[in-house]
């Protein structure tokens, strides 16, 4: 059964860990990796990764990307979403800590960040527009 708008922005804007999906050229299927994400109800999509990334790379060349979240209990449920990039920007320390904050217990942020920072190199955030959804609960009656 198809999500209502509500309930599939509800559950997008859960800390799921989403499948990033973009074009990676022709005779390719598409690059598909995990990654953390940041959306609020009725806004944009937006994740971080380095700015040297082929995600980033692929991501800038098609200028577009799909994610995809779900879940298998209580109940299986998906949602998708596909649309233009509307922003790359400079990631942050700010973006950095709420992207933490969001999928980390508050007690593991700060190395977190330390590791980030020290590892990850230069970050860009990357923002995306929802023009296409697909959602479904295959449990709900």
């Amino acid at each position: 059964m198809p999500l209502s708008v509500h309930e599939r922005e509800q559950f997008l804007a859960e800390p799921h860990v989403a499948a990033l999906s973009v074009s990676a050229g022709q005779s390719r299927g598409p690059l598909t990796v995990p990654i953390w994400y940041q959306y609020a109800s009725g806004g944009e999509v937006w994740v971080l990764t380095s700015a040297d990334s082929r995600k980033a790379r692929l991501i800038e060349a098609a200028g577009r990307f799909s994610l995809m979240v779900d879940r298998t209990e209580p109940t299986v449920r998906y949602v998708s979403v596909e649309g233009p990039v509307t922003r790359t920007v400079p990631g942050t320390d700010e973006l950095l800590w709420e992207m933490s904050e969001r999928y980390l217990p508050p007690e593991k942020v700060p190395s977190y960040i330390e590791f980030a920072k020290a590892e990850l190199g230069e970050q860009v955030a990357i923002h995306l527009r929802p023009e296409r959804w697909l959602s479904a609960d295959l449990g709900a009656s």
